[in-house]
């Protein structure tokens, strides 16, 4: 384990408090949470999960992302309230050689905790532990039809760097165009706090 990581998982679990005073708990992803994460997303509206790279309701596609997590692929910072899960930031890992300073920041929220800066807190702890691990571009991809998501990228600072046209299929076979955005770590700094 490197240095950065074992820094990391000594940073959690710990608590935060969100935009309505609520407490949220904020730990990793672990072997444990298969379960819990399937049905976390077997709760979510289908377009919440209309666009995911995977499909998450599949308790193996869990285990693979469970798997790329202990493999150093991925890391995933789950928000717990009262046990229930919900919500996650998730931090993928190119593992291309010359795109090894990109990760992909993933984020998804229970609709009962978004407008509340979960989402925002989430992406900071991201931020946070990609900037640990020595990345310095993040990406974050969606449909431009995804305005919610958009914005709450752009507030966060990400910019439009490219769109695909017909680049997405979805569940009905219709093609639909994909945003992709980036964000430069190495601009954030330490005293910066996404809130």
């Amino acid at each position: 384990m490197t240095e950065a990581s074992l820094a990391i998982r000594q940073s959690y679990p710990r608590e935060v408090k969100i935009g309505d005073g609520r407490r949220v708990t904020l730990r990793l992803m672990g072997k444990s949470d298969r379960d819990q994460m399937v049905n976390f997303a077997r709760t979510l509206p289908a377009d919440d999960l209309l666009f995911l790279r995977r499909d998450i309701t599949d308790p193996e596609v869990i285990d693979g992302w469970i798997h790329n997590a202990e493999i150093g692929r991925s890391v995933t910072v789950l928000a717990e309230s009262d046990g229930e899960l919900v919500g996650y930031g998730s931090l993928n890992i190119n593992a291309a050689f010359w795109t090894r300073h990109v990760g992909e920041i993933r984020v998804l929220v229970s609709p009962d905790y978004r407008k509340l800066g979960l989402g925002r807190r989430l992406a900071y702890e991201i931020f946070a532990i990609a900037k640990d691990l020595g990345l310095q571009k993040m990406l974050a991809r969606m449909t431009p039809d995804q305005k919610g998501a958009r914005a709450t990228f752009e507030r966060l600072g990400f910019r439009a760097e490219a769109l695909l046209h017909d680049f997405v299929l979805d569940r009905d076979g219709k093609t639909r165009d994909l945003l992709i955005m980036s964000y430069d770590i190495a601009g954030l700094t330490d005293s910066e706090q996404l809130t």
